[in-house]
């Protein structure tokens, strides 16, 4: 199961461009709670809080509970506008979560045992093509990530969609087919480790040959010049 986190909320009775600059003056930043087939909630935050969750990043999956007035509102945050010059940020949206009505959340994949990989311990890179998969699922069973099982892994494998661990009844959003999320890739060697293993290799074949002892072997002495004939 997921975790929600609790922001602070105070309510805004009405809405409009002028009650917005109203909030934003009072040193509060304006928002909504939209969604579930019930009206919007008008809003306002503490601006350090809202600067603290974008500096987290992953801040558009992240499950939060809105303290609003003695009840916890269960949301996700879906859109920031930010002001043109200071990008401080002037509104917020949140999206209401209701029991039995799927909503579209992406959920972060962790690679377990790659310590003891068969694959990467030959050489093998993981390389990842998605950090997260974005999935519809209920809220009340929001899966808090997926794992990954790395441990009897081979170079070449590859980890799809049906791979994954803890997915419950949550759905991928891609539905035409089994997605890939990473795989083992064989070892490569770096352009900049090919260019030094051939300076070595030139510099190498420069050298002068050594002889026994490790001392440079005597240049082969000049042949004697040809006695001058008499005139």
């Amino acid at each position: 199961m997921a975790n929600f986190e609790t922001i602070e909320a105070e309510s805004r009775s009405r809405a409009g461009k002028g009650v917005a600059r109203a909030t934003r003056r009072a040193g509060k930043v304006p928002a909504v709670i939209y969604g579930a087939k019930q009206e919007p909630s008008l809003i306002a935050l503490d601006p350090r809080v809202v600067m603290r969750e974008l500096k987290r990043g992953g801040w558009r999956s992240r499950l939060y509970e809105i303290a609003l007035d003695g009840q916890n509102i269960r949301a996700l945050m879906r859109d920031v506008q930010f002001h043109p010059v200071t990008d401080a940020p002037e509104h917020v949206d949140f999206q209401r979560l209701a029991s039995g009505e799927r909503v579209r959340v992406g959920v972060h994949v962790v690679f377990l045992n790659e310590g003891i990989s068969p694959g990467i311990k030959r050489g093998g890179v993981l390389n990842v093509v998605r950090h997260t998969v974005e999935v519809a699922c209920d809220p009340d069973n929001i899966p808090e990530k997926f794992e990954v099982d790395l441990g009897p892994l081979e170079i070449n494998d590859t980890i799809r969609w049906h791979n994954l661990i803890g997915v419950g009844d949550a759905r991928p959003v891609i539905t035409d087919r089994d997605f890939v999320i990473a795989t083992i890739a064989a070892p490569t060697v770096s352009a900049e480790q090919l260019a030094e293993d051939a300076a070595k290799a030139a510099a190498a074949a420069a050298a002068p040959a050594k002889g026994k002892g490790g001392k440079a072997a005597p240049k082969a002495a000049a042949a004697p010049a040809a006695p001058a004939k008499k005139k």
